[in-house]
């Protein structure tokens, strides 16, 4: 079986090293994750995250030529927390009037702006002022 890019599986881990770990996908063919594949955060111990038997859906990379598997389970999840966040997001719409839409949205960016302002000001050394 050829592995397509962009598909999604489930597997079993078979291995860990310290800078990935390998899982065992469908007809027996296995891939890599790439430590920095494993969590949307910084892994700095794989054990923390994953043990010989886990089985997990991963989300295939690449695929070389000479076989080697690319794997990601981080991105796996990504896409069906984007889906839940779309799902939600039109489930609020479907029930908010248009008045009531415009008014979440100028609260909405009115807190990201006062946010950036204090983010900035704090940067700058306060109040904008300026050190000569």
């Amino acid at each position: 079986m050829s592995m397509e890019v962009g598909s999604k599986l489930q597997g079993k881990v078979t291995g860990i090293t310290k800078f990935g770990a390998f899982v065992e996908l469908p007809e027996g063919s296995t891939g890599l994750v790439h430590i920095s594949e494993v969590a949307d955060n910084y892994v700095k111990d794989i054990n923390d995250h994953l043990k010989v038997g886990d089985v997990v859906e991963v989300k295939v990379i690449n695929v070389e030529k000479d076989g080697k598997i690319g794997l990601s389970i981080k991105k796996a999840k990504e896409q069906t927390s984007a889906q839940r966040l779309r799902n939600k997001a039109n489930d609020r719409s479907s029930k908010e009037s248009f008045e009531q839409k415009i008014s979440r949205f100028l609260k909405e960016s009115e807190d990201r702006l006062a946010s950036l302002k204090r983010h900035t000001e704090s940067k700058r050394g306060g109040r904008g002022a300026r050190r000569g």
